[in-house]
């Protein structure tokens, strides 16, 4: 589970809640038309912007901000430099083996391809496809956050323009215009915090995932066409930890990639 995005989506909800309190009453907040009006409106605009499939996705792909698991790239260069050395001493027909106990379909793909004598170049064609279709298929989630994100605020300010144009209709009593006046921002309200410590956190972890995601796979197929080299598993080794800063690589805490592409703590 990553604890961050859970702790985050609950300090968030908390603070919100507090704040209230601590200046009002929370059953202020609550307005059923107006909650109708945002998440309505959201999801039907979703729904016009994104095929049924990947809307009925959209619970499973929030999902992978909750509770993809990590992989530690300390791991993944172990696991290249095992293969390696079996390649060495055994040579590559005795990594088709290996390969079905593996837990990661991409590199058993990798590794197999090897096995059956694939061409070095053919095989980085296919694997780096397969790198740029998951990317893909990891934007559309994305994206259809970032959408959900945007479509939240306009929608809670059309329930805010119904609201005042409900209220106007009444200015004949001036007693109804504070009422309807709160009532028509609850709307915004609602659109505004759904986008903001939902939809678009949601939408940025999962970016942050999936450039983790790729990256470890570059680093696996980096390792694949090395073994394929037939090169010296400590050469494959040192070629891997350049993806890794320099502090990481003398064995510090604190793992971290270059280029300022992610951390992990």
């Amino acid at each position: 589970m990553d604890v961050a995005t859970l702790a985050g989506l609950i300090a968030g909800i908390a603070f919100i809640i507090t704040g209230i309190r601590l200046n009002g009453d929370i059953a202020n907040f609550y307005d059923l038309p107006s909650i109708m009006i945002t998440l309505g409106g959201t999801f039907a605009a979703t729904l016009i912007s994104y095929p049924l499939k990947t809307v009925g996705n959209v619970f499973k792909i929030s999902r992978n901000a909750f509770f993809t698991k990590e992989d530690d790239p300390n791991e993944i260069i172990e696991k290249i430099i095992n293969l390696a050395n079996i390649a060495r001493r055994e040579g590559l027909l005795a990594l088709e083996e290996a390969a079905h106990e593996l837990d990661d379909d991409y590199l058993e793909k990798g590794i197999l391809l090897i096995v059956d004598g694939t061409d070095p170049e053919l095989v980085k064609n296919i694997m780096e496809t397969e790198l740029t279709f998951i990317e893909e298929r990891h934007r559309q989630g994305q994206d259809l956050f970032r959408s959900m994100g945007a479509s939240a605020p306009a929608f809670g300010m059309i329930g805010t323009l119904i609201g005042l144009i409900n209220m106007l209709k009444s200015l004949d009593d001036p007693s109804t215009l504070g009422p309807g006046m709160a009532v028509a921002l609850v709307t915004t309200f609602y659109g505004s915090v759904l986008a903001n410590l939902f939809f678009n956190p949601t939408a940025e972890k999962l970016k942050y995932k999936s450039d983790q995601e790729i990256l470890y796979k570059e680093i696996l197929l980096e390792g694949i066409l090395s073994i394929q080299a037939g090169e010296n598993p400590r050469i494959i080794e040192e070629k891997l930890k350049a993806f890794l800063s320099p502090k990481y690589r003398k064995g510090g805490t604190e793992q971290q990639f270059d280029e300022g592409r992610m951390t992990i703590e």
